[in-house]
């Protein structure tokens, strides 16, 4: 009997140090050591990616937000078409029947998961393309199709530069700017491909429009 409890003592014992070791090796050593080379090598990737205008954090470069003017009557939110819009967000939770509205909700972002013939994606699509026609002035024929979908985060801050271009028109008139200046912005902020075959050509929608406001307040319309 001394000998079970002596053999059990010790393989607590040893447990119990082995827990304690993990733990202090694990839970601080490791993260510790992590934070500290990011943070030395990588710092603004390793606190957010973070976008800063005037001196003061604006958004981050790898998530999408809106840019509204307050909501409708139905209490929709109404696009700011002095700013470039980026792609929908599908925003998980999103429920127009309890007043929630969670597109670019950090803490329920993801995809729809609603297949294309879903009834519900169809008419939603359908709804965005006729917006986006009748907003811009564009056939729906030339609608990009991250104009009307959302992608698998939800959160996107890229737009297509088909899409960038379809608003400009509205943008520049918006602002009272030349239309060619405001596609010369759009050229200037369109990224290709990453390593030249990686992706798509891309425009991040809140560097676009902090160079927007940049332009607008230059040309004395602010």
């Amino acid at each position: 009997m001394n000998n079970s409890v002596r053999n059990t003592a010790r393989l607590m014992g040893a447990g119990l140090r082995a827990l304690l070791v993990l733990t202090v090796v694990c839970g601080v050593i490791y993260p510790l050591v992590v934070t500290g080379v990011a943070q030395a090598a990588f710092p603004g990737k390793a606190n957010g990616s973070e976008v800063s205008h005037r001196g003061k954090v604006v958004g981050s470069s790898l998530l999408g937000q809106r840019y509204d003017k307050g909501q409708d009557k139905n209490g929709n939110p109404v696009p700011d078409l002095k700013y470039f819009q980026p792609r929908p967000s599908a925003g998980l939770g999103s429920n127009k029947t309890n007043g929630v509205n969670t597109q670019y909700d950090l803490q329920v972002s993801g995809a729809s998961n609603l297949g294309a013939t879903n009834t519900d994606l169809v008419k939603a699509v359908k709804e965005r393309k006729q917006w986006v026609s009748e907003t811009y002035g564009v056939p729906e024929s030339k609608v990009p199709a991250d104009a009307v979908t959302s992608s698998g985060s939800g959160l996107d801050p890229d737009i297509s530069p088909e899409y960038a271009r379809v608003q400009t028109a509205t943008v520049a008139q918006e602002n009272h700017l030349p239309a060619a200046t405001v596609e010369k912005l759009v050229e200037h902020h369109t990224d290709g491909r990453t390593l030249g075959f990686l992706g798509e050509p891309r425009v991040n929608v809140l560097e676009l429009n902090i160079a927007l406001k940049e332009l607008v307040r230059g040309a004395g319309k602010d």
